[in-house]
């Protein structure tokens, strides 16, 4: 059973009070109307003589003080019932405007609480986490309860937004900070590895050393990306999907030559920034490409519009993907459990940027296993 709003229950707590009022109201008057009445009225009784038993006109004296006493009890009854009638008709016609006055006023007391829902609603209906903190209530008004609490919810929603700025600046520092020392390690690795003197070794060390540097510089590539895709877009300009994907898979192909990478690529033009879109895309075709199978494997690359936003797919053989397993790869630092055991490079970064990206644009990222094995990823953009 549904319940009533709390601007319907104010208002039958308006309009029964009223009725209960004007109710009592009548009541008490007919009480006194009755009490009133009970005197006599026009010819008193006892003002006719006791003395003579007939009239003038030869009417007997009781016979005329009954009809008298009839005619002031009949009266007495016309006018009871006509306050009871006209009375009631009365509270019926002001209760029905009263409780249309109580929707009225109901709804104005109540306005700046959905004032406060509806920002509440757009904050929490905010694509990425931290992302709309900056919109505040700035209740107008006497401060009262309801200004107080919008007030507090302001003062929540700052200390909110100041925490997640720290924490994305955190992060964008602290990646910009460990840059310096790993160019510094990958020049002296490089300095010692190619003097003519060095051992075989020392060479082979430092490849590994190398490779080890190389994968700390993308995993704060990706932190960096993740901490700029977070925030709102402030420039946009007119990209092709299909042209930017038509450059990742010549790029991205190479690691991979002799995986076959199937194009679909239809005009899919879109707003944003270039280069998180072009990250976007490599994330998706080099986890394609990477999470595969190691013979009779492919990858599909699709570009178009659907309806009139931009969508890019892109969909490959693999592993099977347990349904319950696609949204935890979307998380920063998650992976399934058999690439964490069998040591797979990556850092879970892939599809945690994809989705950041897309969101920062207004978009979506979304993925499903595909029969048999493998993924299917879409990315919808809002029309350009």
């Amino acid at each position: 059973m549904k319940r009533l709003t709390i601007r319907g229950r104010l208002t039958l707590i308006y309009g029964g009070l009223f009725l209960l009022a004007g109710v009592v109201l009548l009541a008490v008057t007919y009480v006194l109307v009755d009490q009133r009445m009970a005197q006599p009225f026009g010819v008193s009784l006892r003002d006719l003589p006791k003395a003579s038993p007939v009239t003038p006109s030869g009417q007997n004296v009781d016979t005329l003080r009954a009809l008298i006493q009839e005619v002031q009890d009949e009266a007495k009854r016309n006018a009871l019932e006509s306050l009871l009638t006209q009375g009631g008709i009365a509270l019926i016609v002001v209760s029905a405007a009263a409780i249309a006055f109580g929707w009225l006023v109901a709804g104005r007391a109540l306005q700046p609480l959905q004032q406060i829902t509806g920002t509440a609603r757009r904050i929490a209906g905010a694509d990425t986490a931290g992302r709309g903190l900056h919109e505040r209530i700035a209740l107008a008004g006497p401060r009262d309860e309801v200004r107080e609490l919008a007030d507090t919810f302001d003062e929540m929603l700052e200390r909110l937004d100041r925490s997640f700025d720290g924490q994305r600046r955190f992060v964008a520092n602290a990646s910009h900070e460990l840059r310096t020392p790993l160019a510094l390690n990958r020049a002296l690795v490089e300095l010692a590895v190619t003097r003519p003197d060095a051992p075989e070794e020392t060479r082979r060390l430092g490849e590994s050393l190398l490779a080890v540097n190389e994968r700390h510089e993308r995993l704060i590539d990706g932190l960096l990306t993740l901490a700029d895709s977070e925030n709102e877009l402030t420039e946009r300009t007119a990209v092709d999907l299909a042209e930017v994907c038509a450059h990742v898979i010549d790029q991205a192909g190479k690691q991979a030559p002799d995986l076959p990478v199937h194009r679909s690529l239809a005009p899919a033009p879109a707003n944003g920034d270039p280069v998180l879109l072009e990250r976007l895309t490599f994330n998706l075709v080099e986890n394609a490409l990477r999470h595969n199978l190691a013979a009779d494997g492919w990858v599909e690359v699709r570009t178009g519009l659907v309806g009139d936003r931009p969508t890019l797919m892109v969909t490959n053989t693999g592993p099977v993907i347990a349904g319950y397993d696609v949204e935890t790869m979307f998380q920063p630092f998650r992976r399934l459990s058999r690439e964490r055991v069998a040591g797979t490079r990556g850092f879970g970064l892939g599809l945690s940027i994809v989705r950041a990206v897309a969101r920062a644009h207004g978009g979506t990222a979304e993925a499903h296993p595909r029969p048999g094995g493998g993924l299917v990823v879409t990315v919808t953009l809002p029309a350009a």
